[in-house]
């Protein structure tokens, strides 16, 4: 579940605490002074699919400099520390890291065996609906079985669930080799059945399952981590929810030391060759001549030069904002862009407490929280009135799962909130004013909302009632402030089924020079975006160097730190 960082104004249900600096600020602060002038490549964002592409490149003895705009690195991988408690933006929980999967050896490369995992409890994720709560265990039997005592009677169709989920997830891999392939390639490889998706994997989810079962409760239930793609039951196709239940059938895992350790771990890797992760870095345009990329030019007018620009600041970004608007129109970009629908946007709520976990009883499973199994019908009655009862209420206990939490914060405790959809027109009015500034009638609507999903907390953990040392919340603007996403769109482009069918959503972009990746070219999540990073990187250095990466990225975490 991916949320921007809190506003640092903030909305406590208990008492307003001065606000104190963050100190976790990875990567060096821009100045024009302080860049090179002969860089390979140029990224533009330190996401982690931006951050993958560089120290992969790093790796094949490329310079690459990252640019920064926010604060400190990492994009929706990064965390922030106020008045002495920590939380991640969007690191809540990862898949497969408990094993040797491709994001983990992918993981393990680019950090070269310095990020840690640590395994969260066996029930991962807790669905609730109303009055009643369902279990995911790690490991499929484990998850099958727990599903097939409350229902019994379905559990064919469980078994069968399963099955079509882990058989879904495999058309994934070829898919996005192809997205690396050059174009004539890509067309000859793409009419091979295991690159192709089948018909039903752009199905909703909601039909798919109910090719299963009639039964709607248990639809409600596999459906339940919707919020970590943005798109309830029956707008969400069935790949993307394949991709994030089969992503966490080991089991769920958090970075040991915080999210910011990941960011921390691969910035060194990117440093070998010579390059670097500037923050403070804004970057106003990319340059053109000769119809290709050249370089970008920064918001205080030094322009940096390279043969290759990577764009990791999602494609609305790149083709509305970035690239001229005469280029981007020429080559059908910005009108491509446009017809896309954006996903979601959320609120959240950043919640610090005295004492560990175990004296406030923290669990490492999160908590879904919904109305009832009307997925769909709630969202819908929340778009048509912002007043109506939160369909989504998601839960994370991030000091609970960080077991090196209690080293660096002693005494203390921290949950995490997010909620959604949001409707962003709900939020426009405060759109231009100052960051922070925003007035009394913004901090009212902060407060309801912070009231809102405390009664929700409190319902599952009334232990925590009057408990709460220092709370804030964050709403769209958030996201559009630290992030550019101009509707606080968490996950940029809906995963829908008309953004799984756009060929042009791949890295290697009509303008020669210009590469895209993130969350928008495979698919969001941490993972996603970070495969996606991989296949840029492959798809920059051309067939022969993707496969000298490949075989790099295989010899494991022992080979990274020593670059071509």
């Amino acid at each position: 579940m991916t949320e921007p960082h809190g506003d640092p104004t903030q909305t406590e249900a208990t008492t307003i605490k001065k606000n104190t600096p963050s100190t976790l600020r990875i990567g060096k602060r821009y100045r024009a002074e302080r860049v090179a002038k002969d860089y390979d490549a140029i990224v533009i964002g330190s996401g982690i699919g931006g951050l993958c592409s560089a120290a992969l490149l790093s790796q094949m003895g490329k310079k690459v400099i990252v640019l920064e705009q926010h604060y400190t690195a990492g994009g929706f991988t990064h965390a922030y520390e106020r008045n002495g408690y920590e939380w991640d933006v969007g690191v809540h929980y990862i898949g497969d890291m408990g094993r040797q999967s491709a994001g983990r050896g992918l993981f393990d490369y680019i950090s070269a065996g310095q990020l840690k995992w640590a395994e969260m409890d066996p029930v991962y994720d807790r669905i609730i609906l109303g009055e009643e709560k369902f279990d995911f265990v790690a490991g499929k039997e484990n998850f099958k079985a727990s599903l097939k005592k409350q229902f019994p009677l379905d559990t064919d169709a469980i078994d069968q669930y399963v099955d079509l989920v882990v058989k879904t997830t495999k058309y994934m891999s070829g898919v996005s080799q192809v997205k690396a392939m050059p174009s004539t390639l890509a067309k000859v490889m793409g009419m091979s059945s295991k690159n192709r998706l089948p018909d039903y994997a752009l199905d909703t989810s909601y039909n798919v399952l109910k090719g299963l079962t009639n039964n709607e409760k248990l639809i409600a239930v596999l459906c339940g981590q919707w919020g970590d793609h943005g798109c309830p039951p029956r707008e969400s196709v069935f790949l993307m929810h394949a991709l994030i239940a089969g992503h966490y059938f080991n089991g769920g895992f958090y970075p040991v030391g915080g999210a910011s350790r990941i960011a921390e771990t691969i910035i060194p890797q990117i440093q070998l060759s010579g390059g670097d992760v500037f923050t403070y870095a804004d970057v106003e345009e990319i340059l053109v001549s000769d119809n290709r990329a050249v370089g970008v030019k920064m918001v205080d007018g030094h322009c940096l030069y390279a043969d290759t620009v990577i764009s990791n600041a999602g494609v609305v970004n790149t083709f509305s904002k970035l690239l001229p608007s005469k280029v981007s129109a020429s080559l059908g970009y910005q009108q491509k862009a446009a017809e896309l629908k954006q996903s979601m946007s959320h609120a959240g709520m950043y919640i610090g407490l005295k004492g560990t976990a175990e004296e406030l009883q923290l669990p490492k499973t999160n908590l879904w929280i919904y109305l009832d199994e009307h997925h769909d019908a709630n969202v819908a009655a929340l778009r048509a009135d912002p007043s109506a009862p939160l369909p989504l209420v998601y839960v994370s206990f991030p000091s609970a799962k960080d077991p090196d939490f209690q080293r660096r914060y002693p005494g203390r405790s921290t949950i995490e909130i997010v909620v959604g959809p949001c409707d962003y027109e709900q939020y426009r009015q405060w759109a231009d004013k100052t960051w922070g500034k925003r007035g009394d009638d913004y901090e009212a609507l902060k407060q309801d909302l912070s009231d809102r999903m405390l009664e929700a907390l409190y319902k599952q953990m009334p232990q925590l009632r009057g408990k709460i040392d220092y709370s804030e919340v964050s709403t769209p603007l958030s996201t559009s402030h630290f992030c550019r996403y101009e509707q606080g769109q968490a996950y940029g482009l809906a995963h829908n089924k008309q953004r799984f069918k756009q060929d042009w959503l791949k890295p290697k972009t009509s303008l020669p020079g210009l590469y895209l990746t993130g969350q928008d070219v495979v698919s969001c999540g941490v993972v996603g975006a970070l495969m996606a990073g991989m296949v840029t990187a492959m798809s920059v250095v051309g067939l022969r160097g993707a496969g000298t990466l490949m075989k790099m990225i295989k010899a494991g975490p022992v080979a990274a730190g020593k670059n071509t």
